[in-house]
């Protein structure tokens, strides 16, 4: 014995997201229950909080979607607004980190910086804001701006708006004094004083979704934490197939994030990388697999395959049989054909599952792989589409997230149930103890603030 201390291990970081947004959800399980009554907020939130969980997230929707002209009926119809829904769950929790999605476009510094700082106060320290972005015109038309943001501008805005942000958070001083504020900026001109003293956490904590080019600079630049979609790819009924792929693609994508913030001044510990993903588990391998296949075909029904294939193909197939082959004809792009949706890397999966593989640079339309695999369009659509699962017993799934942290594919994971509201539970009841036995996950909340939980060091004040 050298008396020498053991080397600690690197420790997961947890959220959990709410679903309800599209066929993610499997809302057709006798166990689902509303996406709008408090009471389903509620208990994921009291559930992720059991669990130890950094956070709790929601997503936003500005308009609902429309497909052929209509609203989509396989979206769940009503959105609550994130920030009223996450004061609520305050009340009812202590510990537990609450993050909304809020866009950058269609708000404003001032109105924002204030209801995010009214929360981490009411919170006691525990406010994040997931930062996203939007150029399109149709959902511009419920704002009085409309749509008139130049896609190239999305980001610039959404820089100078997170700057702008905390120049008013920083506008008293963390002894409660109030001082004037005045920006001058391309998108913001704006002078005055701001309403709510300094947060406990002197800033709340800043998130960004997004995997392009731009949003990783964006997040290198300015965000605390990533919420990544580098698991986005098919898992298929046979298991992991796509396994090695997905950690080797996670390992590239945490890489790269981390070598840009040096430029910024920034430290790889000053973001943490959160892959969304989904679980399924079993008390053995096979039942695991069966599971999550089964939670695919729920969730890519006949009339989702239809629709899906029509967003990409940019033209009406409710002629085709979602049980018989990918159309033979090109797709046509940019047709218009659905609105309010942002297209997802599974969509350009699933159109190069149509072709051929010498060909997949140049063309779409042709029978290609899934042909040659005898897919239907639904099968195609499960095969090629969706969300990481992480997928087995217990023990096997403890050590796969285990694995992928150890040899930083990431920080931590949000998970994103298949079921309102009560889909974290096996997780937290069957999975938290084996990572806590592993060492790898708290066995409780050390701090009191998000900051604390993620580590995230409190913002130096500049005045």
């Amino acid at each position: 014995m050298t008396g020498r201390p053991l080397k600690q291990l690197k420790q997961m970081h947890l959220a959990a997201h709410f679903p309800g947004v599209d066929n993610s959800t499997v809302w057709a399980d006798p166990r689902s229950r509303s996406q709008i009554e408090f009471s389903s907020f509620e208990h994921l939130a009291r559930t992720a909080e059991r669990g130890l969980f950094d956070f709790f997230f929601l997503a936003e929707g500005l308009r609902l979607r429309e497909h052929k002209g209509r609203i989509h009926d396989l979206d769940v119809v009503g959105r609550p607004e994130p920030l009223t829904v996450l004061n609520a769950l305050a009340a009812v929790t202590e510990r537990l980190g609450l993050a909304a999605t809020v866009d950058a476009t269609f708000n404003e510094p001032f109105e924002l910086a204030r209801r995010l700082a009214t929360l981490d106060h009411l919170s006691g320290g525990r406010a994040a804001w997931n930062v996203v972005t939007s150029s399109d015109a149709f959902t511009g038309e419920n704002f009085r701006r409309g749509g008139f943001l130049d896609r190239a501008d999305r980001y610039p805005r959404a820089a100078e708006f997170v700057a702008t942000a905390r120049e008013l958070w920083d506008s008293w001083t963390p002894d409660g004094v109030s001082r004037p504020f005045a920006h001058r900026g391309r998108h913001f001109d704006i002078a005055g004083e701001f309403t709510v003293p300094r947060s406990p956490q002197g800033h709340p904590v800043v998130i960004q979704a997004g995997d392009s080019d731009e949003g990783r600079e964006f997040a290198a630049a300015t965000a605390d934490v990533i919420f990544s979609g580098w698991g986005s790819g098919g898992c298929p009924p046979g298991g992991h197939s796509t396994r090695q792929s997905s950690l080797e693609t996670g390992r590239a994508f945490y890489a790269d994030v981390k070598r840009r913030l040096a430029k910024y001044g920034r430290a790889p510990e000053d973001l943490k990388i959160m892959p969304g993903v989904a679980v399924v588990l079993g008390d053995t391998a096979a039942e695991a697999q069966e599971r999550a296949a089964e939670i695919r075909r729920q969730q890519t029904s006949p009339q989702t395959a239809i629709l899906t294939l029509e967003q990409i193909w940019g033209t009406d197939l409710s002629g085709y049989d979602p049980d018989g082959p990918l159309p033979e004809t090109d797709p046509v792009p940019e047709s218009g054909i659905t609105q309010g949706r942002t297209r997802r890397g599974d969509t350009v999966a699933i159109a190069e599952m149509g072709v051929p593989p010498l060909e997949r640079s140049s063309r779409v339309g042709e029978a290609g792989v899934s042909k040659e695999k005898g897919l239907s369009i639904r099968q195609t659509v499960i095969e090629a589409g969706g969300r990481q699962f992480f997928t087995g017993t217990p023990q096997a799934v403890a050590a796969e997230l285990e694995e992928f942290v150890r040899r930083d594919a990431a920080d931590g994971f949000i998970l994103v149930p298949h079921l309102t509201p009560a889909g974290l539970d096996e997780f937290v009841d069957r999975v938290v103890p084996l990572l806590q036995e592993r060492g790898v996950f708290r066995t409780a909340y050390e701090g009191t603030t998000l900051r604390s939980h993620l580590g995230l060091s409190e913002p130096v004040w500049k005045g």
